[in-house]
């Protein structure tokens, strides 16, 4: 929208009217960055008031316009912003950080207005870049998204991996703004003011750039306007900036980060109205969306048709992944695979070969994978299934645990699991990921032991709103489970059992079949009768399942676990029974750094093989 005098300084009075109130309810909070709020001001007055296309009345429409604020910590401006567009009462600012109002301390998706969680720097480039992907590719539709970043968070090398991604992609609807403030935390950032060097690294990484005086409201609008007319490559805005700006005696100095202006408010508020061209707020008029994005049910999602495996019949786990997602992609065109160039070895190729245009290659950038992941389950647009080994997710677990504050949908499968991968060695085992994943709430752990179970842990996932993850094996491994079989979240099977049972042993993935295998050895070499549970899901455990199976096997429980022992099936097993008295339990689990070696060596090496759970039965026995 071309800008007169008029509009010029409508834009500018917002600006500071901005910063006013962030001001205020940072000294209402007593705590809050209302400097990081002040070098972003005019940014956020062109684009809510000249730029962005979306509704107050439905701010998670589908065809708005997305925002998403990377530098978290400048939520107050945020907060003012959508005060300032009508969404509620500029009053209701001041309830900043109270532990009774959703304006926290950083944005989080309690705000109808807010769609991730953001605060834990660099990771809002990626969230956007997997938004931008759905409206470009998925959607179809032409709403546009914008990421604001802090210049001291660029240093984050996640930053970049989005970056690669949103140019290898063309997104063309994806806008990165730059607020170079030159200021850090702790001291200035490692660049400062040289807005040279941003803009060459950025355009390195495949994007057209627009440098402006980032307090230049003219300037600021002329930029999002060309940024809009490129067809063929994501923008980015590079604002040089004052940390502060407006503020007499705090404007671009250190040690002012985070910290409210107490007793000095009075006079920078005084300063500020000061410059306001008109007294009186005048309303503004918002652009609404142009676009209609198509409707969507992500509900109706489930098989195509059951599993159809003939029992004993040795599939690997990871292989049975990506044929369950081909069904589901039958079902539901808005399922979504992508992976970090693992593919062939994680079965998410198998999808790729069914529905090409439904897989994302995210390549070699885990934390960039997890967070446009993220990205794709916004707004209820897509089911999202991301995919590598699952010892490399570790490299995303902040992003994961923003997932979690985010209220995020998306779907971890982790392949390559514990020593039972072999002679890669231990660079390449997840011997940590059930713990990681565990930690996250809300996070549903599943770990199938055959194609039968998978297949249903696919479909389960699916149908969760949330996040998942499920932990896929690389040996092959014999179906014990009919077609017919039904699973739910939190509930156990029991695999083997008679009247007799004197110890019950839990075990999942590989280790299940090495319990079956001790079973059957304690039957007919000792005479033993053992109980084996499949917990299927580790989170959440079956304790009552646990509970009432170990009372009717004398209360001895052996749980082995393809794991380290920390946070583990067994950890899991003891927490659900930590109020239960008279229950031994024996936890076999991996307790060392694993070597390379052939899989059954290992097994057997590091103690969660099937000789090792005979001896523990008999320990447990006498």
């Amino acid at each position: 929208m071309a800008l007169d005098d008029v509009k010029i300084k409508q834009l500018q009075d917002t600006a500071n009217r901005l910063r006013i109130l962030s001001i205020e309810a940072t000294n209402a909070a007593k705590s809050g960055h209302p400097t990081s709020c002040a070098s972003m001001a005019e940014v956020m007055s062109v684009l809510f008031f000249n730029t962005l296309r979306y509704s107050t009345k439905e701010p998670k429409h589908p065809s708005n316009d997305r925002f998403v604020l990377s530098k978290g910590h400048a939520a107050p401006i945020l907060y003012a912003t959508w005060a300032e567009a009508g969404l509620f009462p500029p009053e209701e600012v001041l309830n900043l950080r109270k532990l009774d109002s959703d304006l926290e301390g950083h944005p989080t998706p309690r705000l109808n207005f807010v769609d991730v969680a953001t605060g834990s720097l660099g990771q809002g480039l990626s969230v956007s870049a997997g938004m931008a992907y759905v409206g470009k590719y998925v959607d179809k539709c032409d709403y546009r998204v914008y990421c604001l970043i802090g210049d001291g968070e660029s240093a984050e090398g996640s930053i970049w991996e989005a970056m690669s991604f949103s140019s290898h992609y063309k997104l063309n609807n994806l806008c990165a703004i730059f607020d170079v403030n030159r200021l850090g935390q702790s001291e200035p950032t490692a660049l400062g003011h040289k807005i040279e060097t941003y803009e060459k690294r950025i355009q390195a990484f495949g994007f057209e750039t627009f440098v402006v005086n980032g307090h230049d409201v003219k300037q600021v609008a002329d930029a999002f306007a060309k940024a809009s007319r490129v067809t063929d490559k994501p923008q980015a805005i590079i604002a040089c900036t004052l940390k502060g700006k407006g503020f007499p005696g705090i404007e671009d100095r250190e040690n002012w980060h985070g910290k409210p202006l107490g007793d000095k408010a009075k006079d920078v508020v005084n300063a500020l109205k000061e410059q306001l061209h008109s007294a009186n707020r005048i309303p503004h008029q918002l652009q609404s969306p142009v676009c209609k994005a198509p409707n969507v049910d992500l509900k109706a999602v489930k098989l195509s048709e059951p599993p159809n495996f003939k029992l004993g019949d040795k599939i690997a786990t990871r292989q049975a992944y990506g044929d369950a997602l081909v069904k589901l992609g039958r079902v539901n065109d808005r399922v979504y695979a992508m992976d970090g160039d693992t593919k062939n070895s994680t079965f998410s190729e198998t999808y790729k070969k069914a529905f090409p245009d439904r897989y994302i290659e995210c390549f070699i950038a885990e934390q960039n994978l997890v967070g446009v992941g993220i990205g794709f389950g916004c707004r209820a647009r897509t089911i999202p299934f991301v995919s590598t080994f699952a010892c490399f997710l570790s490299r995303a677990f902040d992003q994961l645990r923003m997932g979690a504050i985010s209220q995020a949908n998306i779907k971890c499968v982790g392949s390559h699991c514990g020593v039972s991968i072999g002679e890669d060695g231990p660079s390449q085992m997840a011997l940590e990921d059930i713990a990681m994943f565990r930690t996250i709430p809300g996070c549903t752990v599943f770990y199938p032991c055959d194609a039968v179970s998978t297949e249903r842990a696919v479909e389960l996932a699916a149908q969760h709103h949330g996040i998942d993850f499920i932990r896929t094996s690389r040996p092959a491994t014999p179906v014990i489970y009919s077609n017919d079989t039904v699973f739910e979240i939190g509930k156990a099977k029991i695999v083997k059992s008679s009247g007799a049972d004197q110890c019950l042993v839990i075990g999942a993935g590989i280790t299940l079949h090495e319990a079956i295998k001790a079973a059957d050895a304690l039957k007919t070499q000792h005479g033993v009768s053992i109980r084996v549970m499949d917990p299927f899901t580790i989170k959440p455990i079956d304790r009552d399942a646990i509970i009432s199976n170990a009372a009717e096997c004398g209360n001895r429980i052996v749980v082995v676990e393809d794991h380290y022992p920390e946070g583990g099936i067994g950890e899991a097993v003891a927490g659900a029974l930590a109020d239960q008295v008279n229950i031994r339990i024996k936890k076999l689990a991996v307790h060392e750094v694993p070597r390379s070696g052939p899989p059954d060596v290992l097994v057997d090496k590091y103690g969660i093989g099937s000789r090792s759970i005979i001896a523990a039965v008999h320990e447990l026995l006498a």
